[in-house]
Formats: structure tokens, sequence, C-alpha cells
């Protein structure tokens, strides 16, 4: 999952998603000598790396729209320029710079991850260069006036409480036990979980990125007599964890996030990841059929996390460049934009924020995510 292949797209399966989506065909409306076409789409977050399989699930997403855009627009292309931020926050920064110098990106998918977000966000917002995220999920980013700023899932605000009712009311947990991983998004996820469930959490917990050993968390999820562990953060650390917990006997239930819903912690979870619930907001693939055709086509795979939702925000900024727009005039057509996806409903509020959000449960059985349902 680390490494990504290129492949052709047919032009088919293009018109099969493009007739299916409600998206457009590009330069119909478009005034003649408006439209430029040198311009640029540029995909922000980690392609390399422990958390790379996010990166790439998205980046596949987003290499489908423009394939399927340039199919139409043969003689008037728009490329892909990757930004490989490794989920760094400290590399975010000059990423960032690098991106805004170059004056052919009209627009920013990403950044991926919440710290980079915060690292990366306020030099695009200064810039005028708009991003619009399709998995950095932290609440505070929409809260510091960014205009460039645009998120295509629901936030942890919904996330959260959403994880912990299913805690709740599905798994039926009296004890829970929540362990982060101090990032900015972990630390965030797991304290609305610990505040929405209050005195049912027995124990709390933090771990580091690139952590390996959690003896010392497993005696405490043990000790705490703990019928559920709660983990906000990433499949790098979630695989070993609950690997840890499992070879120490604990037969609770394991309850993670979006950041762990990545075949690597099934893969290196190995049988230890069975019965995990995974929540996320996510669209699931089986609710879009032609976009995920295309997409098994296109990669010889079904589409992974955010898949969907990075095909999206690649295609409101495609709609963009369609319609004659520059970095300056996107800011403005992002903010009306409203029109139907493949995940959903494409408008934002005043904020950035989706005007729809939808979160899904996640259970890994035989060695695949299969959808529970939407937590209502």
């Amino acid at each position: 999952m680390h490494s990504l292949t290129k492949f052709g797209i047919p032009v088919a399966a293009a018109a099969l998603v493009l007739s299916g989506c409600g998206t457009t065909g590009g330069s119909s409306g478009t005034a003649a000598g408006t439209k430029k076409c040198d311009q640029k789409i540029g995909m922000f977050g980690a392609l390399t790396g422990p958390n790379a399989s996010l990166g790439i699930y998205i980046q596949n997403g987003v290499k489908l729209a423009i394939e399927q855009y340039n199919a139409k627009n043969s003689s008037c292309k728009v490329t892909l320029a990757n930004f490989d931020s490794q989920g760094d926050p400290t590399q975010a920064p000059g990423l960032a710079k690098t991106a805004i110098d170059n004056k052919k990106i009209v627009g920013i998918v990403g950044p991926a991850f919440s710290g980079e977000s915060k690292a990366a966000d306020p030099l695009f917002n200064e810039a005028g260069l708009v991003t619009i995220t399709p998995a950095a999920t932290n609440p505070a980013l929409s809260t510091n006036g960014w205009k460039t700023f645009f998120r295509n899932i629901g936030n942890d605000a919904t996330q959260g409480p959403a994880a912990a009712k299913y805690i709740k009311d599905t798994v039926k947990s009296t004890k829970t036990f929540v362990i982060d991983d101090a990032s900015e998004y972990g630390k965030g996820l797991a304290d609305i979980v610990r505040t929405t469930l209050g005195a049912q959490v027995v124990g709390n917990d933090e771990i580091q990125a690139k952590q390996t050993d959690f003896g010392p968390s497993v005696t405490k999820v043990k000790a705490s007599k703990a019928d559920t562990l709660f983990f906000g953060g990433y499949s790098p650390e979630a695989a070993p964890l609950v690997k840890q917990l499992r070879d120490a006997g604990w037969k609770g239930t394991f309850v993670s996030d979006d950041g762990v819903k990545s075949q690597d912690f099934i893969t290196n979870g190995q049988a230890a990841a069975e019965g995990s619930i995974l929540t996320c907001p996510c669209t699931p693939p089986d609710s879009a059929p032609a976009f995920a055709t295309s997409y098994q086509k296109a990669y010889s795979v079904a589409p992974g996390t955010y898949s969907g939702e990075g095909f999206d925000s690649a295609q409101i900024l495609l709609d963009g460049i369609a319609a004659g727009k520059d970095r300056a005039s996107m800011i403005d057509f992002v903010k009306a934009y409203d029109k139907k996806g493949v995940t959903k409903q494409l408008k934002f509020d005043a904020k950035g924020e989706p005007t729809e959000i939808h979160v899904y449960a996640y259970k890994v059985e035989s060695g695949k995510f299969v959808t529970v349902g939407e937590i209502k």
C-alpha cells in the first residue's frame, strides 16, 4: 500500500462516472479564450512513510478525477502536482511555500492530516490558495477565519460523539479505556470521546507516534477491567497496540477511527485486528457504484478511505478550472459550490465545513473492512 502504480483510465469508465455522478464535462459554458490550459491541482499529504496508505487512497481519487477531466478536454489538460508531507507537520510549511510559488497551481486537495493542516493552512490563506481537505478532521481548523479553508468531510465534533454513541449503545460498553497518540488529530478526537462518555471512562493513557512497545499501556488496560478500548490515532501504532493487547489476553472490543481505517492496520495487526470497529466520516464505496467501478478498473482495487472524498475535492477544483477560474477567483467559486458528488451534496457553510455530514461504523471481518452502517 506504500507504493503507487500508474494506470490509464478508460474513456468509457470516465463517461460512466461522469454520467452517474452529476459532474461537469469541462469546457461547456466557458467563454472562448478564458480558460487557461496549463493549470495544476496540488495533492498535499503522506505519499511515503508510515501513513502513506491514507494519502495514496486520496491521491488515487484525485488522479481519477483529473484523468476523466483530461479525457474530455484533451486539448486543454490539467496536471497534478504532488506534495509528499509524509504526514509530518514539520515538513508542511516548506511544502506549502513550494506550492504557493508555483503560480500554475490553482487549488490544493489537502492537506490530508490535521497537524500538517494547522502548520500549512495559514500560509495558504495568506497567499489566497484554496485548500479542500478530504481527511483532516480536527474541529479547530475551521475556526481560524481562513478564507481559503474548506473541508469535505465531517469533523471530529461529529465523529467523536458518534464513536461514543456506538461504544455505549451498540458495543454496550460500561467500562471504556481511552488512549490517544498525542497528535493534533488523535488527542483531539479522543478527548471528545472521553468527554462524551464521562464517568464510563475507567482509564486514560497517551502513546507517541512511531512507538512500538505498548507494554505499559497494555498493563493499564487490563488492570482497569475495561470491556472496550477507544484509540485516537493512526494505523502504524494501532496495529501493534491491538496485537499486544490480544497477545496479553485482553478480550475486549477495540474501537478506533478513520486514521486507522487503512489496509495496513489489517495487514500488520493480523488476526488481532479481526472484530475491530472503526468509525469514519467517509462514504462506503458501494454507495457510489459507478465511481467504485471506475476506480476498480483504474487501480485494480476497491476505493480506500477517503478516495471518494479525494475525487470530489478534485472535481470541485476541476469544475472551477472549466469555468475559467484562476487562483484568485477560485475562492469564491468554491464558496458558492453546490453540486452532487460521489460522496454527498458538495456544499460548504460560512466556515468551510460541509453542509452534509455522515459518520459510519466499519468492522474488520475476514481481513476486510465491512460497512456496519451509518451512526445516526
